[in-house]
């Protein structure tokens, strides 16, 4: 059964904001076919940075949300039962390898440890992938990229990539965008005034000052651009940063009475 390679390409440009030299960079690397790890906190542009890349590089993108439960059969595939007997239906991972995609595993320290060790041999000089049940030995397309992304935020003993797996990326550390940054991502996203948008990033300034001091996590540029879409909307600009920045992040009392009284003063 053929592949229908289009409807893994991305036919628009998506909006991003360069923070550095990371476009560069990334390009030096699919040049080199050499594996990337991208690093970050929830919700500032790691995955529209990698659709980007995938646009601008004009390659098929194959994305995976990891989870707990996910298997190695998940990503590589397995036999099903039909009709007409048993068939095997490649995984993502295997038609990736296939097709010659960029395949993205979103926030990989989520699968299971058994699971993420079946892309080593994607990611040396072998660039092979074993399918164990089928008895095949799949070559990667010379097109082929792997790419990783996770949050360092929720790292811990039990949730955490090993170094056999670390060391087999070239990496890239991501971070919130520099304020100037940010309020254009959020005009370019929503269409808001620019004054709505540097209120916003004034308010998500003081969460992330919270961030490890009763916050695991600051106000992302995600939920930024979902507060500025509900105003653009004309919904209450306070309730709007209420519903969107603070709700979403925190059901600690006192946390919330914190960032609500930021939301007043800001946009009171």
């Amino acid at each position: 059964m053929t592949t229908n390679i289009d409807q893994y390409n991305i036919h628009q440009e998506p909006f991003y904001h360069a923070q550095g030299d990371e476009i560069a960079l990334y390009e030096a690397a699919y040049a080199a076919r050499l594996p990337v790890m991208v690093k970050g906190p929830t919700g500032c542009g790691k995955s529209r940075f990698i659709e980007y890349m995938a646009w601008k590089l004009n390659r098929p993108l194959i994305s995976v949300a990891c989870n707990e439960d996910m298997t190695a059969s998940d990503l590589v595939g397995r036999y099903l039962l039909d009709a007409t007997g048993t068939r095997w239906l490649d995984g993502p991972l295997t038609t990736a390898a296939r097709i010659g995609a960029i395949c993205y595993l979103d926030e990989i320290v989520e699968a299971r440890q058994d699971t993420t060790v079946v892309i080593h041999p994607l990611t040396d000089h072998r660039r092979i992938l074993p399918l164990e049940k089928k008895g095949e030995l799949v070559k990667a397309h010379a097109d082929f990229q792997l790419v990783i992304s996770y949050n360092p935020g929720y790292q811990s003993l039990i949730k955490d990539l090993k170094q056999s797996t670390k060391q087999r990326f070239a990496g890239f550390d991501f971070d919130y965008p520099a304020a100037d940054v940010e309020s254009t991502i959020v005009v370019s996203e929503t269409g808001v005034d620019r004054a709505i948008a540097e209120q916003l990033i004034r308010i998500a300034a003081t969460a992330r000052n919270l961030k490890g001091h009763g916050l695991d996590e600051g106000i992302s540029t995600r939920l930024l651009v979902y507060a500025a879409t509900l105003i653009k909307n004309g919904v209450d600009p306070i309730a709007a940063c209420r519903m969107t920045l603070v709700r979403p992040i925190t059901d600690d009392a006192d946390i919330r009475d914190t960032l609500d009284h930021a939301i007043d003063a800001v946009m009171g």
